[in-house]
């Protein structure tokens, strides 16, 4: 049997377990400890924000939403096309979610959708408390036209960079360009420190409470007094140490990450015409995953389905393109608005194999197997 190739594994530098022996050496293997704080530094160096590390960036997400005050019935807009990661947090504070549509260049949040939805919910009086805009697959998003659309209503937006670190736009990191911004740092993400994520944010009375609200909330006294509800959600320092040691490889899975997805691009575009996310002129992207289209009439989600089921049976692991929110059975009754871009991409959409420590010979591999199947399952005209 082949090897497994996995769609986006670990990939460590060896110098991670220094930095692990550390904090064992030091028996300080609880949050806050010279991981966790060194992590955080080179995370706002790097952002050029303060920074609050966590458990997962999920937990990074839910703790936007309470440093912002959402309440329960406040609406908050959330990209459809994206992880449910990114949409459950606004329905643990008992919010709703409305969802917004994509646009099909970079397949992010489409912002003539957004206006147009911020300018109905404007004339019911019920402007959002917030909106969520995903980097989708690490390619950024056009985020100063996004943003200046929602200062027009006075709405600030929660930047989620969960599959965006090292992607850059106009030269600045992703995850540093909101009122407020996460990361990931899970087991699959291009730099992991095997669970974990931050909370970023210029505005440091932003990050101060939700240094609080993670650490359960407690106040500053001789004994356990709380006067709001908290969290457990602090990142350990033995996983700040992996993130440490990951860090120092950023660009070098950067450009690995973006020469894969070179790689496919050029050997199934000889075969097919075939669709993925551009990159603007002012973006740079991770391609956190490299993930293409196939538009061809009669081709849809069951030649998908059988491309991945075919990919798996030889030891290869492939995913559709998320399923969007508004299609979710648990986001069924919520409002959104949709122009049909996201649908088409589960569609039709499939994420190939992008672990860094892939070689161009599994790329070739995957390549031709793609295209071996979908030759012998349909003949495109």
């Amino acid at each position: 049997m082949n090897k497994k190739i996995f769609l986006s594994p670990p990939h460590l530098s060896g110098s991670e377990l220094k930095y692990v022996e550390d904090a064992f050496d030091s028996n300080w293997i609880a949050p806050d400890g010279t991981n966790t704080i060194a992590f955080e530094k080179l995370i706002s160096n790097y952002t050029g924000c303060y920074t609050q590390t966590v458990n997962s960036g999920t937990s990074a997400l839910h703790l936007a939403l309470c440093v912002l005050d959402i309440k329960e019935d406040d609406i908050v807009f959330c990209q459809s096309l994206t992880f449910a990661a990114s949409a459950f947090p606004i329905r643990y504070m008992r919010a709703i979610p409305v969802f917004i549509d994509s646009e099909p260049r970079t397949w992010n949040i489409d912002p003539t959708l957004l206006e147009e939805a911020l300018d109905l919910y404007a004339q019911k009086g019920k402007i959002p408390k917030a909106i969520i805009i995903t980097h989708i697959y690490g390619m950024p998003a056009d985020m100063n036209l996004i943003l200046a659309i929602a200062a027009k209503y006075d709405v600030p937006v929660i930047e989620d960079a969960a599959e965006a670190f090292g992607s850059l736009y106009y030269d600045k990191p992703c995850g540093g360009l909101a009122d407020l911004s996460i990361y990931s740092f899970n087991g699959n993400k291009i730099l992991t420190t095997s669970g974990g994520g931050a909370l970023m944010s210029k505005n440091e009375s932003f990050i101060l409470r939700a240094k609080k609200i993670s650490n359960q909330a407690k106040e500053n006294a001789s004994y356990y007094e709380h006067f709001q509800i908290g969290y457990n959600y602090r990142l350990s320092n033995i996983c700040a140490g992996i993130g440490r040691g990951q860090f120092e490889i950023l660009n070098k899975r950067v450009d690995r990450k973006r020469e894969i997805f070179e790689k496919y691009k050029t050997y199934l575009s000889s075969f097919y015409d075939i669709g993925y996310q551009q990159e603007d002129e002012f973006s740079k992207s991770n391609r956190w995953l490299s993930v293409f289209l196939f538009e061809y009439e009669g081709f849809g989600r069951h030649m998908i389905e059988k491309l991945i089921n075919q990919l798996e049976a030889s030891n290869i692991e492939s995913r559709h393109i998320w399923k969007p929110m508004h299609r979710q059975p648990v986001f069924t009754d919520f409002p959104s608005f949709i122009n049909g871009v996201s649908d088409n991409l589960f569609e039709n959409g499939i994420c190939l194999p992008s672990g860094t420590a892939m070689t161009d010979s599994d790329i070739d591999f995957v390549s031709s197997l793609v295209t071996k199947t979908l030759e012998s399952k349909q003949k495109f005209a």
